[in-house]
């Protein structure tokens, strides 16, 4: 299961409505993670590695607007505190 990163435009993110979304934040950690629904998300601040269950990792950090898919389990590595905006699906 894959998530996905893109780098949208102002525009675009106006268009989704996203700063108008809550906000999360979190200080350094690290911790498991399932998706009981696809989120969309973007990032104010912060650097995060996400770890998946076949080992591989991701790198998400400022700018950054991700969609985790419903279902996905995985490990969150908070390395730079987090703030983003966050919705769910």
């Amino acid at each position: 299961m894959k998530i996905r990163i893109e780098k949208l435009s102002f525009e675009e993110l106006k268009r989704k409505d996203v700063f108008n979304w809550p906000t999360w934040e979190k200080e350094v950690s690290e911790f498991p993670w399932h998706y009981n629904e696809t989120e969309e998300c973007y990032f104010l601040e912060g650097e995060v590695e996400i770890k998946f269950k076949e080992g591989n990792v991701v790198k998400i950090g400022k700018g950054d607007f991700v969609t985790f898919p419903k279902g996905l389990f995985c490990v969150w590595k908070v390395v730079k505190p987090v703030k983003k905006h966050y919705n769910f699906k």
